[in-house]
């Protein structure tokens, strides 16, 4: 494929390069400027953009009738649906599972069979690439935002995981997008909000956060996104690794052998946007290696950051050769992928989520549920007064993932029993008051359940269920609704559940194990402590 057979001006190859997100859930004006005066390469959806699965297929292709109409080159159209905790689309598509859940499994062959599912209804909804998956390692319990959106704590179960997972997305046309090189599993500190360093030697990033991705670029990955992480041992300068020579160039292109597409993670972020700039930070991708700027949100930032490149390349400082190289690739990948304007425009008739798709989920999922603790041995019984704590994730919320009550256990179990079910809802830090209203409930209840969310992060939650553990003539279960490690902030609760998502997926799952009517036989990916190591569930329940 060459340049001379889609002329394209420095406008519009700059434009290539960027993807920028937009918010409504038609094309608005905003977006419509990219297009028509940048020649734009890529869009972003995010929640803000999607109703449900239909209107997002007749969105994608007014997109790319938009690019067309305007001369330019078929559109990549991406999303960050990694399963689980992160999904953006969910009404009409199937809810699959999400990584730290499939790790749960131990099972490579479900990793590939979800991806392939999620990537066959991707690209009915016109969507082509995927911001996923995740193959960053979660080796520290207090990482605040990947978690359970890693497979596991080891580079052998996410190696394997995530190479199938790339093969299943890519098998139905959709570029995989691993993330978030060269890994954002040990950090304490959010990306979104500081910029993270990482200490460790190149023998252990080699032994350890990069052998994920060496196996995923030996696979045929079509793309790596990078972290906006300091990683010591590589950059000698302290540069975050989206701006780094040494680290996309030198390591990731000419160590690694990369040949696919690199991607930066939002430039957006504070790690980057409250340090350079956007702009700058554009700038600096494209010199270190980058081939697509991700710009999410702010048209005025998306702007400035594509006329700063422009600039860049007019006044000598980027070599217009440079820009050629990525558009080169952009194009190549654009073909290899079958991404055509007349591939998109066909919006489905039939569901795009079928009974096939939903019944591989609830089969993955109800394999993900783990028993890591369990003194009582025995099932629920709803003939008993019993409470349901539901944490609860609300809207204004840093945390895109708010569940409907339609989907809380209480209501799942109700559901499930025809029998009614108390439940009485707390938030992520919940207050005295809050507090004072869970004890009063549980008052003379005999089953009492807790879902948590990171109660490592809250000592609300922790509070709550402490005293509840220790209320005498109580059976008292804890299921941990995000990160398993939950359990060690309160090591007295006699059951304990690891879920990994809170998702009505998963908690449906939940619900007919408590029940007795489903086995838990998820195994911990990660270590929660010398007792409950990677590998370990309880297998002494009378019920199992």
């Amino acid at each position: 494929m060459s340049l001379s057979n889609h002329p394209l001006t420095l406008r519009q190859k700059v434009g290539q390069m960027f993807v920028c997100g937009f918010g409504s859930v038609r094309p608005n004006a905003e977006i419509t400027k990219l297009i028509e005066d940048y020649g734009l390469g890529g869009v972003i959806y995010f929640r803000r953009n999607v109703k449900d699965a239909h209107q997002l297929a007749k969105l994608s292709a007014e997109l790319q009738h938009l690019s067309r109409s305007n001369g330019g080159l078929p559109l990549f159209i991406a999303v960050d649906q990694e399963g689980g905790m992160v999904s953006r689309i969910e009404k009409g598509a199937t809810l699959l599972p999400g990584n730290m859940a499939l790790g749960a499994t131990f099972a490579p062959s479900g990793a590939y069979a979800s991806a392939k599912v999620m990537g066959k209804e991707l690209r009915q909804m016109g969507i082509n690439m995927n911001f996923a998956p995740c193959l960053d390692i979660n080796n520290n319990r207090l990482n605040p935002v990947i978690g359970v959106r890693s497979y596991g704590e080891t580079a052998e179960l996410v190696s394997d995981m995530g190479t199938q997972a790339v093969k299943g997305l890519q098998d139905m046309g959709v570029i995989a997008t691993v993330k978030h090189f060269p890994g954002h599993g040990d950090t304490s500190e959010d990306s979104h909000h500081d910029l993270p360093i990482v200490p460790h030697s190149m023998e252990r990033l080699m032994g350890l956060e990069l052998a994920p991705f060496v196996s995923a670029i030996e696979g045929g990955v079509d793309a790596i996104m990078t972290a906006h992480i300091v990683f010591a041992a590589l950059e000698e300068d302290g540069l975050p690794s989206t701006l780094s020579y040494r680290i996309l160039t030198e390591l990731l292109r000419q160590k690694l052998g990369f040949e696919g597409l690199i991607v930066t993670d939002c430039l957006e972020m504070k790690a980057i946007s409250e340090g350079l700039g956007v702009a700058e930070g554009s700038i600096r991708a494209i010199e270190a290696g980058s081939d697509l700027i991700l710009v999410s949100h702010l048209l005025d930032r998306q702007i400035t950051a594509i006329e700063a490149v422009i600039q860049a390349v007019e006044s000598g400082r980027i070599p217009e050769s440079r820009i050629d190289e990525s558009v080169m690739r952009i194009m190549q990948y654009k073909f290899k992928r079958d991404i055509q304007f007349d591939k998109l425009t066909t919006i489905p008739q039939a569901s795009i989520s079928t009974p096939e798709h939903r019944e591989l989920a609830k089969e993955l999922s109800r394999k993900s549920i783990t028993l890591v603790k369990d003194e009582v041995g025995k099932a629920l019984d709803l003939i008993e007064p019993t409470l349901v704590i539901w944490t609860e994730v609300q809207e204004g919320t840093e945390i895109d993932e708010v569940v409907e009550r339609e989907g809380t256990l209480g209501y799942v179990l109700s559901e499930i029993t025809g029998q009614a079910v108390e439940e009485v809802y707390i938030g992520l830090y919940p207050s005295a008051a809050e507090i004072d209203a869970v004890l009063r409930a549980s008052e003379g209840k005999k089953q009492v359940v807790m879902v948590t969310y990171n109660a490592a992060f809250s000592k609300g939650q922790t509070e709550i269920a402490k005293a509840v553990a220790g209320e005498k003539d109580l059976r008292f279960i804890v299921a941990a609704g995000r990160n398993p490690y939950d359990l060690l902030e309160f090591p007295e609760v006699k059951t304990y559940y690891a879920c990994y998502e809170n998702r009505p997926l998963a908690i449906n799952s939940l619900a007919r194990v408590l029940l007795g009517k489903e086995k838990a036989v998820g195994r911990l990916p990660v270590t929660l402590s010398e007792q409950y190591p990677i590998g370990w569930r309880h297998e002494k329940s009378e019920f199992e």
